[in-house]
């Protein structure tokens, strides 16, 4: 039997857009593409699933969607009018086509945001079963680290080998060159498979972005033969083709590197012969794929190109073998992809550019569907070293995107970037959040008894050495009789420090106020204790909240002089502080000048980038300026030295420069609160003394711990009562403790005032507690 590879010719039309506007949910283009008559395909996006029914019935249902308020629909201009009078209705926008790329196909599996997470695959190899592979292109250099070759010779067949020596089988350096039968344009599709599965376009001017799995290694073996025979080959003699031979003579040998050491994950068969609409346990190539199974290697192999709902071709059919079909742009089943029952996943298929023999190119098939899957094998299996094989399949299937063909089959599209953050039996935490915290509070409320003690905790963290000179210490106590209540602040290293002394006049009330402590003798990083004591029998009272605010230790405080009609550079370095500067970096700043009006002032980052603070103008007289500027620096890193640039841009007057300072706000709040099932919690911090509005880049760290994280919704309310959207609800994370940093885009609403987290459990049958937050501006 011989098999034929599985590309096919792809065509792609690049078709432009324009945006959506805000009071109309139709993109306007629409309106004319329907304007003769004609129908348009679209995506419909509404405010919750709730919406989608209505919507649907203004057009035809291409595609729907399992958990997003989305649904495509082909319509015509009377579709178009109706779904713009739903109020349900957010956007209409073109279902569009754009130009093919497999820098565009990686991202559709969340391929980037793997490798972002830092899973490219590395430790692990995957074996190409193919037309051989161009060792030496620059796309796979390196990376091929194991070649063999099965290439049968047979005069019936008019079969030569294309094995680097000639002969029927070869293995070691060369034995699975392509460039053996480099006139046949058919040769390069190994090349082109190996690239999507495992190639890394890093520094190559033209090439694809990534493949699936960078970090991987190639195990390339040669499974084609020449054949010049035109009952074999037709109209494109010479031609070639695979024997099933070859395939289990080189997945036999895959098994036996396996068994030896090499880490091989996925064997990618990209070829197929005939089709089955039942499993063919009877197929030549079961024993052996059944042994790489139990070996924990996968193969994984073409669908096949001919178009069939109910079919796949074979070896795709075998039991133990993942079956790949192929999907357009848009999450549709390919029109040339086999798929139905058989059908294990799908992948994009459809004009991907990968390499081939000399450069890149774009080719179609299930034969291109298939290497992203075998390189999600390998990222995979470094994300989850200790899963079975039968794990990390199970895994792909249930993260991926299912996408429904026109006989109501439902198939996972992959989806690397869910199935490297999917969380089974508890999801990888990211890195701990080691921002420098400006301002640490604990408003749990804590009880002061009669004649008892009560301490209330701050941990500290990522500060080194010693406390500060000026640490704030900011309480607010309850009590019947203030007088008799003594406080203390408690270091990590039990050194205390008196805050207040027991007297007798204070009355009962509330005593709201910020201590300055000089705490230099003591570590800066450890538990942190507010101490209460109730001296006197006869009240009772209430430590409601506290917090350390540390001050900025980048700051300048000697003086210098701001010469006559000149310029006056004085410089802060900032180290410890990690990536960029803030997006609402305060810089304090304290200058006394005949006449202010004349004086200009900059802040210059390390990369030179320069950010105004304060311009000349006419009306300034001569005085004092004691002001925090509010600067939006996220362009620039934190760490390096900046500069404050103090101009006198008018001769006549001198001044000084009496003091300044950076500040890169970032508050935590270290209560406990309880999530109540099927309820909602928001927890405060209140941020005051700054100006200006949030920045684009606002983090919110949070430690939270949940029966059900996947019923869990977080937003986070401004000031001003917008509501961010930081974490919605799915189906698939399972119970366990959610550490993890999001960035918000709050530049409309103020930085000053008090922000709340939101945490509301969705659906009754869990609670959980939020542990800690923080907000870094």
């Amino acid at each position: 039997m011989t098999v034929s590879l599985g590309a096919i010719p792809a065509y792609a039309t690049e078709i432009s857009t324009t945006a959506v506007t805000e009071s109309d949910p139709i993109d306007p283009p629409l309106y004319d593409e329907t304007a003769d008559g004609g129908t348009v395909r679209v995506n419909v996006v509404t405010e919750d699933r709730g919406d989608l029914a209505d919507a649907a019935s203004a057009g035809e249902t291409l595609l729907s969607f399992k958990t997003l308020p989305v649904v495509t629909l082909e319509v015509d201009k009377g579709g178009l009018d109706d779904l713009a009078a739903q109020p349900g209705v957010v956007s209409v926008t073109e279902d569009e086509l754009v130009a093919p790329s497999l820098d565009e196909s990686v991202p559709v599996i969340g391929g980037d945001k793997a490798i972002a997470a830092g899973k490219t695959g590395k430790g692990s190899a995957i074996a190409v079963l193919d037309t051989g592979v161009a060792a030496n292109h620059p796309f796979l250099k390196g990376r091929v680290t194991t070649e063999a070759c099965f290439s049968p010779v047979d005069a019936n067949y008019g079969a030569t080998s294309l094995c680097g020596n000639g002969a029927a089988t070869q293995e070691g350096t060369g034995a699975a060159s392509a460039s053996t039968c480099a006139a046949i344009a058919e040769c390069d599709h190994g090349t082109h498979v190996a690239g999507i599965a495992a190639g890394d376009g890093t520094g190559l001017s033209g090439a694809p972005a990534t493949g699936v799995a960078p970090g991987a290694d190639i195990v390339a073996i040669q499974v084609f033969s020449k054949l010049d025979s035109t009952k074999y080959c037709g109209a494109t003699n010479p031609c070639i083709r695979s024997f099933t031979s070859a395939q289990i003579a080189a997945l036999e040998k895959v098994l036996a590197l396996k068994q030896a050491g090499t880490p091989i994950v996925a064997a990618n068969l990209s070829l197929g012969s005939a089709s089955y609409s039942t499993a063919c346990t009877k197929d030549a190539r079961k024993t052996i794929i059944d042994s790489l199974y139990e070996a924990g290697v996968a193969t994984v192999v073409a669908a096949g190109n001919n178009g069939s709902a109910t079919a796949v071709t074979a070896p795709a059919c075998v039991p133990n073998a993942v079956s790949v079909g192929a999907t357009t742009d848009d999450d549709e089943v390919a029109s040339f992809s086999n798929h139905g029952p058989l059908l294990d996943v799908l992948a994009p298929g459809n004009g991907i550019v990968s390499s081939v023999l000399t450069g890149y190119d774009s080719k179609s098939g299930t034969s291109m569907a298939t290497p992203h899957v075998a390189g999600a094998f390998a990222v995979l299996r470094q994300a989850y070293p200790d899963k079975t094989l039968a794990e990390l399949e199970a895994l792909l299937k249930s993260t991926g995107t299912p996408v429904t063909d026109e006989a109501g089959v439902t198939v996972p599209r992959i989806d690397v970037g869910k199935a490297v953050g999917a969380a089974t039996p508890a999801p990888d935490p990211e890195p701990a959040d080691t921002t420098r915290r400006t301002k640490i509070l604990n408003d749990a409320s804590y009880a002061v008894p009669d004649l008892g003690t009560v301490q209330s905790p701050i941990t500290v963290s990522g500060v080194t050495g010693n406390a500060p000179k000026a640490l704030q210490v900011s309480v607010a106590v309850t009590h019947d009789w203030l007088g008799e209540v003594k406080i203390d602040l408690v270091a990590p290293d039990g050194q205390t420090y008196a805050l207040k002394a027991t007297n007798g006049t204070e009355p009962g009330g509330t005593l709201t106020k910020t201590y300055t402590v000089d705490a230099s003798v003591s570590p800066a990083s450890g538990t942190w204790k507010l101490q209460v004591a109730d001296k006197s029998s006869g009240g009772t009272g209430t430590i409601d909240d506290w917090a350390l605010t540390f001050p900025t230790p980048f700051a300048k405080t000697t003086s210098a002089a701001v010469p006559d009609a000149a310029t006056l550079t004085s410089e802060i370095t900032v180290d410890g502080v990690t990536g960029s500067a803030s997006g609402a970096l305060q810089a304090s700043v304290n200058v006394t000048h005949e006449w202010l009006g004349e004086v200009k002032i900059d802040l210059v980052a390390p990369d030179g980038q320069t950010y105004a603070l304060k311009a000349t103008n006419g009306t300034d007289p001569g005085g004092t300026l004691n002001k925090t500027y509010t600067v939006d620096a996220s362009a620039s890193a934190a760490n390096g030295t900046w500069k404050l640039l103090v101009a006198d841009k008018s001769a006549g007057g001198t001044g000084t420069l009496n003091n300044w300072s950076l500040t890169f706000p970032s508050i935590e709040s270290q209560s406990t609160y309880a999530i109540p099932d099927a309820g909602t919690l928001q927890a405060p911090i209140t941020l005051a003394g700054v100006s200006g509005n949030a920045p684009k880049t606002l983090k919110v760290s949070l430690d939270l711990t949940h029966d059900w994280l996947g019923e869990v919704k977080i937003d986070l309310v401004a000031p001003n009562g917008l509501v961010y959207a930081v974490k919605a609800t799915n189906g698939t994370d399972p119970g366990g403790t959610l550490n993890k940093v999001y960035t918000v885009d709050a530049s409309a609403s103020p930085i000053a005032g008090t922000w709340k987290l939101q945490v509301a459990d969705k659906s009754a049958g869990g609670t959980g507690t939020l542990d800690d937050w923080a907000l870094t501006f």
